[in-house]
């Protein structure tokens, strides 16, 4: 890698995910390396001291040291939008990593996430949510270095900080080598959509590399998908009656009543087939959705020895919201809650603080289009996002302050590589 240049490498979405979590075989449960679950003292607010002064809260960090040998780097997760724990749980590479190099490993939990509340039981609560920002979650992390490499270094400088995270994790570590310098030496971003989450794509990349893992294992697969899309659409034409019996296929818990409701439910198959890609990993998991090695070419398989294209698409999202097979119906509004990501929210306390983030600082205006994709035509714009903003939590996005903020395409930085999809 030539000095002053940051390395950016595009791959599909499941062999993005993959260089992270299987670059080297998955750390298996009895291979897992002991680790300390502790609670740093974290300032509330960095960046105003009469807001909350000293106040702080409690920022749930894992840490083991089993491979750590005195003056040996420390690997750095930067923890994003979920438990650590559940983080902690499918990331193997590290942990190899930090055997080979006799690195101590940190695993933080980001703001708002898991027992990280800093206001408790009203953390969500809209008047408690501005403190809520990518710039804070970084500030988190280079205070917690600091008072790391302070603890276990006797010379910071022979101790270097790699930073390293997946997805919107991995947008962090790449923000931490470029806002911290002084303090991370490296970064590895696997997945991180760095671009995307500036509003500097196109807008139509995620689902058409997701689109893309399916066709790579079969093309058959995509045109599968668009017959069942066109079929539902056919049945829609004929009002209540083909609604209904679109839901009857799809064996819904509740009938589909309007042409919004539709809307939702197609989004609700293009969130599970976004997870399928994103999880398409050559092993079993089952922290979460229980899945399969390879679901992608699993689903696809499913897809294609189907009667039809409706019954396809209906074996292939079963196998992300149905893996334990004692649904006898599937709940649309329990399994995809729209929000400012256009991929969808859970119900899950953790996709009210990533709404929040999505609708202010992250831009994903993701639209599918049904030429360079599987999906139906569905545009999300701006407006649709500042208007479901403003109504849920009282704000209004602000385009290209994340681009601003960190350097937009202008990132020229040694030892940072980012293993991205856009």
């Amino acid at each position: 890698m030539a000095a002053a240049d940051v390395l950016v490498v595009r791959h599909s979405v499941s062999l993005a995910v993959a260089v992270l979590f299987v670059t080297f075989p998955h750390v298996s449960a009895t291979r897992d390396p002991p680790h300390e679950t502790r609670y740093f003292n974290q300032y509330l607010d960095h960046f105003n001291f009469a807001s909350h002064g000293a106040e702080t809260f409690q920022e749930r960090v894992l840490v083991s040291d089993a491979f750590w040998r005195k003056e040996g780097p420390i690997f750095f997760y930067t923890g994003n939008e979920g438990p650590i724990t559940s983080i902690w749980n499918e990331v193997g590479f590290i942990k190899d990593l930090a055997e080979k190099f006799e690195a101590l490993i940190v695993f933080v939990e980001h703001r708002y996430y898991g027992e990280s509340l800093p206001f408790g039981e009203t953390t969500f609560n809209k008047e408690n949510m501005g403190l809520l920002t990518v710039e804070q979650a970084l500030a988190d992390y280079a205070v917690l270095i600091t008072n790391l490499t302070a603890s276990y270094c006797e010379d910071p400088d022979v101790c270097p900080v790699i930073a390293f995270g997946g997805s919107y994790g991995g947008v962090l570590s790449a923000f931490m080598r470029l806002k911290y310098p002084n303090l991370v030496a490296g970064a590895l971003a696997s997945s991180a959509n760095v671009y995307m989450s500036a509003g500097l794509t196109p807008g139509n990349e995620l689902f058409q590399d997701v689109t893309e893992d399916f066709r790579r294992y079969n093309p058959r697969c995509p045109e599968r998908v668009r017959e069942g899309f066109a079929e539902m659409e056919r049945l829609a034409g004929q009002g209540k009656q083909g609604l209904h019996e679109i839901s009857s296929r799809m064996r819904l818990c509740s009938p589909l009543q309007h042409h919004a409701d539709l809307v939702n439910m197609y989004r609700w198959v293009r969130e599970a087939f976004t997870v399928l890609a994103m999880e398409d990993l050559p092993y079993s998991i089952s922290n979460g959705p229980s899945l399969p090695a390879y679901p992608v070419n699993a689903s696809c398989d499913l897809l294609l020895k189907a009667s039809d294209g409706i019954e396809g698409i209906l074996q292939a999202v079963g196998m992300l919201y149905n893996f334990t097979s004692n649904l006898t119906c599937f709940d649309l509004h329990r399994d995809f809650v729209p929000c400012a990501d256009p991929t969808g929210c859970s119900l899950m306390p953790g996709a009210q603080a990533w709404d929040y983030q999505t609708c202010t600082e992250i831009s994903l205006l993701e639209s599918t289009n049904n030429v360079t994709d599987m999906f139906p035509p569905d545009a999300f714009t701006e407006e649709t996002r500042a208007v479901h903003c403003r109504q849920r939590w009282g704000v209004t996005p602000r385009p290209g302050w994340l681009s601003t903020q960190f350097w937009g395409k202008g990132q020229r930085l040694s030892t940072l590589v980012i293993l991205s999809v856009y």
